[in-house]
């Protein structure tokens, strides 16, 4: 039998918590549930679990203090949950290092499929490994000036130096090199990165480009507005 997935979920809404924890264990998932942000970082500190799920809107330790402080340790995913879909937390979400965001009221399914969709960029998604072909690339050393991208290591050095990226930013920058000077638009990066087979919120998109670059170099990746983004040859 497959080894569940763990689920760490913060949210300080007893009915949410309680609903939802009982929806994602009907699902499979095993869920370790936290009222507030300290307790969650406890939590995912002695637990590691697979992913976790945080409200925005939590005590003693917000969401997205909560999610910095992951990051800080680990590049376990994180889905941010947010209130308001046009709400500044869900930029700052972004920015603390979440890989994608979910907004309340959330349907089970939908919050289900997205968890699914996270862990298959990770490399597993219900306690299997995703397949061989989730890469853009077979293998080899690319280079870019003094970017060096090894997609069968799945290492990157600029100027020699180990650069530190999450999944879902490696993910990103194999799209761009798989296709170096090729416009890629934000509809067909949510589709190829986050396995959106759905209309997403192109902010996840323009986030994770920005954190990309402070980590490559900020002209690495071109802007071509109206259009996307592509990576300079």
């Amino acid at each position: 039998m497959a080894e569940q997935t763990h689920v760490l979920f913060v949210e300080d809404d007893d009915v949410i918590r309680e609903a939802t924890q009982l929806a994602l264990e009907r699902d499979g998932f095993a869920v370790t549930a936290m009222p507030d942000g300290l307790s969650g970082l406890e939590a995912f500190r002695a637990d590691r679990p697979d992913i976790a799920l945080l409200d925005v809107m939590v005590p003693g330790l917000d969401g997205v203090s909560l999610c910095r402080r992951i990051r800080d340790e680990s590049t376990v995913p994180v889905i941010m949950l947010s209130a308001r879909a046009d709400s500044i937390d869900v930029v700052l979400g972004l920015e603390a290092g979440a890989d994608d965001y979910v907004t309340k009221p959330f349907d089970g399914a939908v919050l289900v499929a997205r968890i699914r969709a996270v862990l298959r960029r990770f490399g597993h998604a219900g306690g299997a490994r995703a397949d061989a072909g989730a890469s853009p690339m077979d293998g080899g050393v690319l280079t870019f000036g003094d970017l060096e991208i090894d997609t069968e290591g799945m290492e990157v050095r600029r100027a020699g130096q180990p650069v530190a990226l999450t999944p879902t930013e490696m993910r990103l920058l194999l799209e761009f090199s798989s296709a170096p000077g090729t416009v890629l638009s934000r509809d067909k990066l949510l589709e190829r990165v986050w396995d959106y087979g759905w209309g997403g919120d192109t902010r996840v998109v323009d986030v994770h480009v920005q954190r990309l670059r402070a980590k490559i170099g900020q002209d690495r990746i071109e802007t071509v507005r109206g259009f996307g983004y592509k990576l300079k040859a």
